[in-house]
């Protein structure tokens, strides 16, 4: 074992968070699918944390850029809830309460991106295995990527003002909000369009929101207590799956 493996231990072992598991790598494919092997063992409890991805992906199996120096982890949450969508609003608000991030103004963008005024600096995939376990895949931009593809501004924590926090320290306190929004999850996700919509990115602005039916234009208002996507349009409209983008003039 290195030592920054054993260095990361100590602090999960502090906070009473110690996995069964616990894996830093320099490179890997997917730490998602690191994880998932994992989970196949029989292990429960696990993190893996790499530095770069070379097939990361995002929701519906979009690429995820994954150049190194960055932080991309994975860990297994267990629930006595059935899994739904509100599991990845809890992750992202968890993150969000890390004491070292709250002075940032973070936002999240619905359903699953770490967001600011200036971009996106983070996301979160959630991979049920069954209808209690799911693996959690969180990438976070330390540093903002030098080139990107991406259709949305990107942005990191160090541009957005972090500093003096140490790698394994975030990565760290990342494991420790994930289990955390478990808790939250299995607890009903108490007032959760309250604590969502306050730190909503586009909230109260015209926003375009794309669903299997086609393209909604409105104001975002928020979500539901159940995690859904309220569009007025005028009329207040529903949606659980879909992607949400602000509106642009042509």
């Amino acid at each position: 074992m290195d030592l920054e493996t054993r260095q990361l231990q100590q602090l999960l072992s502090a906070k009473n968070q110690l996995p069964e598991v616990v894996l830093l790598k320099a490179t890997t494919t997917s730490t998602n699918d690191d994880i998932r092997e994992i989970a196949q063992k029989g292990i429960t409890t696990g993190l893996v944390c790499s530095a770069q991805q070379t097939q990361g992906r995002g929701q519906h199996q979009r690429q995820w850029i994954s150049p190194e120096g960055n932080i991309y982890l994975s860990t297994l949450v267990q629930t006595r809830t059935p899994l739904d969508g509100r599991l990845a609003l809890e992750v992202a608000l968890n993150i969000l309460q890390i004491p070292q991030l709250q002075a940032l103004n973070l936002q999240v963008k619905w359903p699953n991106d770490l967001y600011s005024a200036q971009g996106k600096w983070g996301g979160i995939l959630v991979e049920p295995l069954s209808q209690h376990q799911a693996i959690v895949g969180v990438g976070i931009n330390l540093k903002t990527p030098p080139v990107t593809d991406s259709d949305q501004p990107i942005t990191s924590l160090e541009d957005l003002g972090l500093e003096q926090m140490g790698r394994l320290e975030l990565i760290s306190e990342l494991y420790v909000a994930i289990q955390n929004a478990a808790r939250w999850f299995d607890h009903g996700c108490y007032n959760l369009a309250g604590r969502f919509n306050h730190h909503a990115a586009w909230i109260n602005q015209l926003v375009q929101f794309e669903h299997s039916q086609g393209l909604v234009h409105g104001r975002f208002v928020g979500i539901s207590n159940e995690g859904a996507v309220i569009i007025e349009t005028p009329e207040p409209q529903q949606f659980y799956q879909g992607r949400l983008r602000p509106h642009t003039t042509q």
